[in-house]
């Protein structure tokens, strides 16, 4: 994965008085934000079940080379689903990640490539610790 050291991360919403939101990456990219249950797009919910979803994704490949598995590895889809709580507050109660992988790869070498891209996913890292946030204005 990309060295955070020399990459800028993060991102800014802007929202105005009406519409929804669009979202600047730290780098430039731009996506706009949808709420309607069935508008085509990304809303915020999807959006981390995405950045979980890349992440992993990105994290097999490099798992894959480093138990010298590339040769069997074709390619990977990883989908992540999410439930909600029933409760307050509002939040995911679960999170599942799928990994399904094309190419010669046996299950025992499919289960190690998953729970080491989960050892090297920043974005799962950061979901099951649950980091500090800080809430600011100004």
């Amino acid at each position: 994965m990309a060295d955070l050291r020399s990459r800028s991360i993060g991102a800014t919403a802007t929202l105005g008085r009406r519409g929804y939101p669009v979202i600047s990456s730290a780098t430039g990219g731009e996506l706009e934000i949808v709420t309607g249950p069935t508008e085509a797009g990304f809303n915020p919910l999807d959006l981390l079940l995405a950045s979980l979803a890349a992440c992993m994704s990105m994290s097999a490949r490099i798992a894959a080379r480093e138990l010298g598995l590339t040769g069997d590895f074709e390619s990977l889809q990883v989908a992540v689903t999410g439930e909600k709580a029933p409760d307050e507050p509002s939040r995911f109660a679960s999170i599942t990640v799928s990994l399904t992988f094309q190419g010669a790869l046996d299950p025992r070498d499919q289960s190690r490539i998953a729970h080491r891209a989960e050892e090297i996913c920043t974005v799962s890292n950061s979901l099951a610790v649950r980091p500090q946030l800080r809430i600011g204005s100004g």
